[in-house]
C-alpha cells in the first residue's frame, strides 16, 4: 500500500525548529504520519498549501 506523503526530500527545519521547509508539516504532524489515516493525511496535506516552505520562497 503506498502512503501519501507531501515529502519532496529536503528535510530542514525552520528557524524555530518547529516546521519542516521542504514540505510544510510540523514535527508533531511529521511525528505522528506514519499512524494516520489516510483521510488524515490529505487532510493535512490540503492544509500546506497556506503554509511557508522552501519552495514558496522560490
Amino acid at each position: 500500500m503506498t502512503v501519501s506523503t507531501p515529502c519532496i526530500s529536503i528535510c530542514t527545519l525552520d528557524v524555530s525548529g518547529r516546521q519542516c521547509l521542504g514540505c510544510g508539516r510540523t514535527l508533531a504532524e511529521i511525528g505522528a504520519w506514519s499512524g494516520m489515516t489516510e483521510a488524515e493525511r490529505r487532510a493535512i496535506m490540503a492544509r500546506l498549501a497556506g503554509r511557508p516552505t522552501a519552495e514558496s520562497d522560490r
